[in-house]
């Protein structure tokens, strides 16, 4: 039986295994559905030409100097290429993650998808499907690392069904960008991804680009970057739900800045423009393109481009779609208040303090527990520390410490007997032999 099964060989899924390694829960298995070095969004959906992290930030390195990408980068092009870089190159950052994973010689294995979970003595017997076939394999641990669409799908809002398939991409897709010169472009949105899927339509020959924004005013700050530091990372969990719900809610509606190389990237393009104010009410086909309507006027392109994220849902997961309406979320911890009654938050999954997931009625599904969910599904109870760059190895320590804790704990019988059987002598019985008795003295 594995100590754990790790599903995804992404950032979160290789130092969830590095973490869990340290601890001495060795019997692992990693599995990732897609093909070796495009594990994860770096060379895949992510379009921005570097990353938004500064580049000091230890990231994956687990505390280890020697695994930190400045390390990395340094022992290839010098202390002085370190010194002129400014941010880390996105294709970059996967050939450091891709370097991580062979240095630490973590077995991950491609083209490998975990389709089906069910409880076994001890365990849970997982159903694995690869180029081999399916197999079912036994684990006493399963470590969801299946990124940030992991447990969530592509938000995909209603008025998208009228659009004919081949003229509407969500940025999660794979878009055909060559396919798009000579043609206007609408991108829904105005965070990261939307900028960055906008130059790349622009890029690739785009005749115009239009941004439509919902707010009049585009956010100017990031506000995760006041929560990066120690006490913010350790103390966030250890708050009561409705402070969690407080600061969580605040940061996420306070909505993140784009990074400004993205917005500089398109805004001296005369074909680009932002419509501030522009929600999106409707759509229909006309004439071969696409009529938007939306609250700051029409419309008429030839793609919309969705830059519209994803949202937490437990049926998204093909392990956990069959048992989603079983397990615990935010709706039954914390009551919000009357404007916040419909937030999308109170679908995140309410998760114990090893990321393990929880049953809504409890006694439910004893095995649940030994499911943990390392994704942004476990943003709201541990904070960001399971899918972002600053704080990963934080969240991967707590993981993997909550977990072995947690093995001892269900295996304390085993551990008590090898206790009481232990007999490694400090010293042999010819070291005690030279030990010279104690004699009374006779007083006289």
């Amino acid at each position: 039986m594995l100590d754990a099964l790790v599903v995804g060989g992404g950032m979160c899924g290789l130092v969830a295994a590095a973490a869990l390694r340290r601890r001495g829960l060795t019997a692992l298995r990693i599995v990732d559905r897609s093909s070796e070095g495009r594990e994860g969004p770096w060379v895949t959906y992510a379009r921005m030409r570097t990353l938004r992290s500064p580049k000091h930030l230890a990231g994956p390195a687990l505390g280890i100097p020697a695994l930190t990408f400045r390390a990395w980068f340094e022992a290839q092009w010098g202390g002085k290429a370190w010194d002129a870089l400014d941010r880390i190159p996105r294709a970059q950052w996967m050939d450091y993650l891709r370097w991580y994973r062979r240095v630490l010689h973590l077995p991950v294995e491609n083209g490998v998808e975990a389709i089906g979970v069910d409880p076994s003595d001890a365990g849970l017997a997982v159903r694995l499907e690869g180029p081999e076939g399916v197999e079912t394999v036994l684990a006493r641990r399963i470590v969801l690392a299946s990124g940030r669409e992991g447990i969530a799908v592509p938000r995909r809002p209603a008025w998208t069904e009228a659009i004919p398939s081949g003229q509407v991409s969500h940025t999660y897709d794979d878009i055909d960008f060559a396919g798009l010169s000579g043609k206007t472009v609408a991108v829904v949105g105005y965070g990261a991804s939307a900028f960055d899927n906008a130059a790349e339509a622009l890029d690739a020959g785009a005749a115009s680009v239009v941004l439509l924004a919902r707010r009049t005013e585009l956010p100017r700050v990031n506000k995760f970057k006041g929560v990066v530091y120690p006490g913010f990372t350790l103390g966030y969990p250890t708050l009561a739900p409705e402070d969690r719900w407080r600061v969580m809610t605040y940061l996420f509606d306070s909505r993140v800045a784009p990074p400004r190389a993205a917005v500089l990237r398109v805004c001296d393009d005369p074909r680009f423009s932002v419509a501030t104010g522009a929600s999106v009410t409707g759509a229909m086909p006309e004439r071969g393109r696409v009529l938007l309507q939306t609250t700051a006027g029409e419309h008429a392109v030839d793609h919309v481009i969705l830059g519209t994220g994803f949202r937490i849902d437990l049926g998204g997961s093909p392990l956990l779609g069959p048992i989603a309406g079983r397990i615990a979320t935010w709706r039954g911890l914390v009551t919000p208040p009357p404007q916040q009654a419909g937030h999308e938050f109170l679908d995140f999954p309410d998760l114990g303090p090893a990321f393990e997931l929880q049953p809504l009625i409890p006694g439910d599904l004893p095995w649940l527990s030994r499911i943990h969910a390392f994704t942004f599904a476990a943003a709201l109870t541990h904070g960001n520390v399971s899918g972002d760059i600053p704080a990963v190895s934080d969240g991967a320590n707590r993981l993997a410490d909550a977990i072995a804790a947690a093995e001892f704990r269900d295996a304390l019988g085993h551990h008590e007997a090898v206790l009481r059987a232990f007999d490694d002598p400090e010293l042999s019985v010819e070291d005690v032999d030279r030990l010279r008795p104690w004699i009374e003295q006779d007083p006289q």
